[in-house]
């Protein structure tokens, strides 16, 4: 099931929700592509979404949950990833 959380997390001019799944990446990965999020968007377990695409996960099935529940239905999936478990990725190269 694809869950989001309201968008109330501040940063660059705007307000921010997270995009999960109790699934699989996958499913989050496929419902992130519909939604038009970014790849680079994706942050270890969930996509931050801005509060303009918010209303787009609702209309696309995104079950609204609070933050607290976002955290706790990954956990429960198996699905959280903290950060200190996640290797730090290289610093891409410049052309």
């Amino acid at each position: 099931m694809i869950l989001v959380d309201e968008p109330r997390w501040p940063g660059r001019g705007c307000f921010w929700s997270h995009l999960v799944s109790d699934v699989s990446f996958e499913e989050l990965h496929a419902f992130a592509e519909m939604l038009g999020a970014p790849r680079r968007a994706f942050d270890r377990d969930h996509y931050d979404i801005p509060e303009f695409r918010f209303r787009s996960a609702l209309w696309l099935g995104a079950n609204l949950v609070s933050s607290r529940d976002v955290a706790a239905r990954l956990r429960t999936a198996g699905l959280r990833r903290p950060k200190h478990l996640v290797p730090r990725q290289a610093p891409r190269a410049r052309p």
